[in-house]
């Protein structure tokens, strides 16, 4: 989960984008202080993630707001169900409304999509996992939604592991250089991951040393016979034009993991809509 202090400073700026130098419509028609409710309503089945993110967005902008979530993170809310309850002055739920919600949505979406590609999965042994295909700014509320969705995650960033790419490839002159290079150059506690496109690199990778053997692009029974050769000796991972349509034939072939960036990059956002009352 993010951090608090980087939570909050994500809230302010996407607040004072989005506010500037003020709400004109809502202080235009809100000219006291009165008090309101407001309820968050799914339109559709979702799976609910970031939840008390939705709720942290209006404590941001105004602490003495009143947010008490009806669902948890991971559950299932129907098309009608009320989501969260909200109370407190009208002018400020309206004012942080768009804010909170373009971002509950968000994870909501993601959630979503990758719950249904671990449902498609289901029985075998690959695991769903996402890229570092994400919005700016909202990678680890993206990568948590994947996770609140059943998914897991690949690493958070370049930081984070060694993926030999075949840009890498090319630079380094090869796939054994460019293995010895970052072997020479890493701690012992990071993995080494290659990318291979065809049986011929994926018996170099093998030869070279990595840790992990990322199945670029190949059809299944490229894969197939990739994951005969290598023979349990590495991790292996499927990646590149994943759908819900063939996800299943592709962890049917023996893969450790499957790599989707569209969890992050084409998950459409829940539909939820918060009603004032």
């Amino acid at each position: 989960m993010i951090e608090k202090f980087k939570l909050r400073k994500l809230i302010e700026d996407a607040l004072r984008e989005d506010i500037g130098s003020g709400d004109v419509t809502t202080l235009a028609i809100v000219k006291d202080d009165r008090v309101g409710t407001a309820k968050a309503i799914a339109k559709s089945d979702t799976i609910v993630a970031g939840i008390e993110v939705f709720g942290e967005v209006f404590r941001v902008y105004n602490s003495d707001i009143n947010f008490k979530a009806v669902f948890k993170d991971g559950m299932l809310a129907e098309k009608g169900e009320v989501v969260a309850d909200i109370s407190g002055a009208m002018r400020d739920i309206l004012t942080a409304e768009r804010v909170a919600l373009n971002i509950f949505q968000r994870m909501c979406g993601i959630a979503t999509l990758t719950n249904r590609y671990v449902d498609a999965v289901k029985g075998t042994e690959a695991k769903i996992l996402d890229t570092r295909k994400t919005t700016p700014g909202l990678r680890e509320l993206e990568k948590d939604a994947v996770k609140t969705g059943g998914g897991s995650n690949h690493r958070t960033g370049l930081y984070g592991g060694v993926l030999i790419k075949e840009n890498h490839i090319t630079a380094a002159g090869g796939i054994t250089n460019a293995v010895k290079n970052v072997r020479n150059d890493i701690p012992l506690t990071l993995k080494v991951e290659v990318e291979a496109k065809n049986l011929e690199e994926v018996k170099e990778a093998l030869s070279a040393g990595c840790d992990i053997i990322m199945l670029d692009n190949m059809n299944t029974a490229e894969m197939k016979e990739a994951v005969s050769f290598i023979n349990g000796r590495v991790m292996v991972e499927a990646s590149g034009n994943v759908t819900l349509s063939n996800v299943r034939e592709i962890a049917e072939t023996g893969v450790d993991f499957i790599s989707v960036g569209a969890l992050t990059h084409s998950a459409s956002a829940a539909d939820i809509s918060l009603i004032i009352s």
